[in-house]
């Protein structure tokens, strides 16, 4: 059976795997960098405790926003061009990394993050299809 796993899922499900997937993987990088932070800050006791569970809730969720942002994107972009090809990926990458970089209100780093993510998505996207 030839059974396109991709065509076939729903965009929402492919961002909530995402999401769950690369948010988890945050959540482990907040519990690796927080105690180290949290010393470096000088905290003890309850105060440190609390820095970690927030850096934890912060990066997971963080990276869990934007892998679902880009999958979500890059379905949508697939399904409009009836395509699966690199450039759903570059597109993606280039609208998630210009939404990133939209609070620094600097055009420099919103071109650059766009730039930077589309070339990273469509690296990632190419190395996956080989």
């Amino acid at each position: 059976m030839d059974a396109d796993i991709e065509g076939d899922t729903p965009c929402s499900s492919m961002a909530v795997e995402s999401i769950v997937h690369v948010g988890t993987a945050g959540a482990l990088w907040g519990l690796c960098t927080g105690p180290y932070d949290a010393t470096k800050s000088g905290l003890n006791g309850f105060a440190r405790a609390s820095f970690v569970a927030k850096s934890i809730g912060k990066t997971g969720a963080q990276c869990g926003l934007f892998a679902g942002m880009f999958t979500m994107t890059r379905c949508v972009i697939q399904n409009y061009r009836g395509r699966s090809d690199v450039f759903n990926a570059a597109a993606a990458g280039a609208v998630v990394g210009a939404l990133i970089a939209s609070g620094t209100q600097s055009r420099k780093q919103v071109v650059g993050m766009a730039a930077l993510l589309s070339i990273l998505g469509a690296a990632a996207d190419y190395s996956r299809t080989l």
